[in-house]
């Protein structure tokens, strides 16, 4: 069941170039771009005098988008997948990075910049996620435990192919913790014992890929969304800003970080004692090899 699922947005992201192969003309229309990257580091030491730990570490990314654009259409689709271990030591291999994004946007063009604009965006994870303690660890977070799914419909400015920016004051977003343990627990958000918790809004998405000298590429894309049946004035953020710069044909480095504030999500000290939502951040940097294609 969870690959079935996994399969999910890749199917959805080829589904246009399997319609597109039947026409060749057709083809002219569609734009596809992928990028993966593998970073390893490994450290070994024997008899080091200065101290240390063997370690190793692995990340891994692959972003691929699909784009098609004719007379007044404009869709966009792109699937960001990551995942990451390290292990030091006489520690367990743990994780350090760990998701799926799809996102899909569709604009029906409406005057030369602006479009009216429909938005699904998905995202989850592959593997449990564990809170590390002094001698034992438990399982925070699963396979769509959580996953969220959102739609929003508004209106789309895009004056160029480096900036978007889409105001939906109509948007939904459905949080799923799909463990029976975890929403138990009441983890993400979800009351305890339940499933999903669907909340009605309005969204702000907005994003920025251009490439800023050469061989150097920024991309950023800023999600806000504000629930107005409960405490509209806490808006959830989610913010991501990767920066790929190509050294060969084969090499390159790559610096990723991720800004979350979401106000459902509470966090507690060492001791269990409730804390409320905090700021969560993320930064991944990487060496390694690069395939474009």
């Amino acid at each position: 069941m969870k690959k079935i699922l996994l399969t999910i947005p890749l199917i959805l992201l080829y589904t246009g170039i399997l319609f597109a192969q039947e026409n060749t003309d057709t083809l002219k229309f569609w734009k596809f771009n992928g990028i993966s990257s593998i970073n390893f580091s490994q450290v070994s030491l024997t008899n080091w005098a200065a101290g240390g730990d063997n370690s190793y570490a692995f990340n891994g990314l692959i972003n691929l988008s699909l784009e098609y654009s004719k007379d007044k259409n404009d869709w966009a689709n792109t699937l960001n997948i990551g995942y990451g271990i390290q292990k030091q030591g006489e520690q367990e291999v743990r994780k350090t990075d760990d998701n799926i994004d799809f996102t899909s946007k569709y604009g029906r063009k409406i005057s030369k910049s602006f479009f009216i604009s429909a938005l699904l965006n998905f995202k989850t994870q592959m593997d449990d996620g564990k809170k590390y303690e002094t001698d034992t660890s438990y399982v925070i977070s699963r396979f769509f435990a959580p996953a969220y799914l959102q739609c929003a419909l508004g209106m789309e400015y895009k004056p160029g192919k480096v900036f978007y920016f889409v105001l939906s004051p109509v948007a939904g977003k459905l949080t799923m913790v799909l463990d029976d343990t975890l929403s138990d627990r009441g983890s993400f958000g979800v009351d305890a014992g339940e499933k999903t918790r669907l909340e009605l809004g309005g969204s702000v998405t907005m994003g920025v890929n251009k490439e800023i000298m050469k061989n150097v590429t920024f991309k950023s894309t800023l999600g806000l969304f504000s629930n107005y049946i409960e405490n509209p004035q806490n808006i959830d953020v989610d913010w991501k800003v990767a920066i790929n710069m190509k050294i060969n044909d084969y090499l390159s480095a790559n610096l990723n970080t991720h800004l979350i504030y979401d106000d459902d999500i509470k966090t507690s000290d060492d001791e269990g004692n409730p804390r409320g939502a905090k700021v969560q951040f993320k930064e991944v940097f990487g060496v390694g090899l690069t395939y474009k294609f």
